[in-house]
């Protein structure tokens, strides 16, 4: 009998492309391929790309140079680009570094096996379409024993909100949503494998509304769908959209107990100047009366967002009013980063601001947002939570997990936890973790 083919897949980006990731791991697993853990081992190299990051094409260029030498001492080594990256750029890749033998987009990926047996054929296949057909209806319909506990399912792909800055609308297309019974039958699937906690995915996951029974769902709905699923104990869900954010979702918020009290919730900036630059289509004010409602739901709930600086134009006024923003709303949580123009997106045609001023205004923005995610964490302090534990520590007898609120927290704990979900006093706060005793 042959050896397995052995598949490395290295990812970029954000938790959707991990969920592609995986899926794709899948699809080629039912062609034999197996996953190795370094590119020396590999059969089948497979970079599943994302551009929203500054200088997103030129990474994914230089991480195929890494490769040279494997192909020169491998000539049967396949190399692929997908996801983001390789819907934007398409055949340019091939054109650039020749050795890439397959290209395909977010919403192609189903057709990986079949591109494979161009490849094998001696031919280069590239696929960057967005098909009328569902590509989760093509997939293999039982996942993979992931090992963990904790696990993605993608509701929701694409965006139709055209944030001035955002490629997103041009690599993964429009809105879609997948009907109701397809995600409730994967996350059975994912429950009977021992997954207890399932991130909902979407581009604008709370914009989901799928074909349910009745008519269309929304994400409140599903949500309380989920809620159901015995052996299912945590549900959460992103990246939302604050002009999603419905009534019923944030009732789900008050009242579904196993809705996580997290939510991130970007905004970007805080002028509203800034705002309709960006097309964001809401202000500050509208985004703090939503944060206020949440919060008048969950009062425990911990916040995260998203910052832009430096986006064409802005001055240091509007500049202040972020920072007037993030000191209203209080994060636990934040990435925040400098503007960089994404090509083909209205923003890139606009003159930016120096970079010296964008890195000033950076450095001050992440100094609030730090001491805010710092106090978050010391709050914990003295506080009981349920903690599920993912994997071991870096010490004997201990385990690492995720708490309600998302914080990592290591504790010393019996093995037999691994994999459970367990209540923890918080005894210590260290800058990126939380220190627990059992109850």
């Amino acid at each position: 009998m042959a050896d397995p083919k052995k598949l490395y897949i290295k990812t970029y980006g954000c938790q959707m492309n991990v969920y592609d990731s995986e899926r794709m791991a899948e699809a080629l697993g039912a062609e034999g391929y197996v996953e190795t853990g370094t590119p020396e081992d590999a059969d089948m190299i497979l970079l599943n790309t994302c551009h929203i990051r500054e200088k997103a094409a030129e990474k994914v260029y230089s991480e195929l140079g890494r490769y040279k030498p494997l192909r020169a001492k491998n000539p049967d080594l396949k190399i692929g680009v997908a996801g983001c990256v390789a819907q934007a750029e398409g055949a340019e890749i091939m054109a650039r570094q020749p050795m890439v033998d397959l290209v395909v987009g977010p919403q192609t990926y189903h057709r990986l096996p079949e591109m494979m047996k161009t490849v094998d054929a001696g031919k280069a296949a590239l696929d960057t379409d967005f098909p009328e057909e569902d590509k989760f209806e093509h997939l293999p319909k039982a996942r993979k024993n992931l090992g963990r506990p904790s696990a993605f399912l993608t509701v929701q792909e694409g965006c139709d909100k055209f944030c001035a800055f955002c490629v997103v609308p041009y690599t993964r297309g429009a809105e879609v949503s997948r009907p109701v019974a397809r995600i409730l039958s994967e996350a059975e699937a994912l429950v009977a494998r021992g997954v207890k906690e399932i991130t909902l995915l979407g581009q604008n996951v709370n914009a989901y509304h799928g074909a349910g029974e009745g008519g269309e769902w929304s994400l409140a709905q599903l949500i309380w769908a989920l809620n159901d699923i015995e052996g299912l104990e945590r549900i959460r869900f992103t990246t939302s959209h604050p002009n999603e954010m419905t009534d019923d979702l944030i009732e789900a918020h008050a009242t579904c107990a196993k809705l996580m009290p997290y939510l991130h919730l970007p905004v970007q900036a805080g002028s509203d100047r800034v705002l309709k630059a960006m097309n964001r289509k809401h202000t500050a004010a509208e985004y703090i009366e939503i944060i206020d409602r949440l919060r008048a739901a969950r009062p425990d709930l911990l916040l995260s967002g998203d910052f832009i600086v430096g986006f064409p134009g802005e001055t240091e006024e509007e500049f202040a009013d972020t920072l007037k923003l993030v000191e209203r709303v209080g994060y636990g949580q934040a990435y925040s980063f400098k503007y960089s123009a994404r090509p083909g997106t209205p923003a890139a045609e606009k003159e930016g601001i120096p970079d010296d001023v964008a890195t000033e205004r950076l450095a001050r923005l992440q100094a609030l947002l730090g001491d805010q995610q710092r106090a978050a964490q010391v709050a914990m302090v003295g506080r009981e939570t349920r903690v599920l534990f993912e994997k071991t520590g870096r010490f004997e007898g201990q385990l690492v997990g995720k708490t309600e609120h998302l914080h990592a927290c290591h504790v010393e704990a019996p093995q037999e936890l691994l994999g459970q979900v367990a209540r923890v006093r918080i005894v210590e706060a260290a800058p990126n973790s939380l220190k627990g005793v059992l109850v």
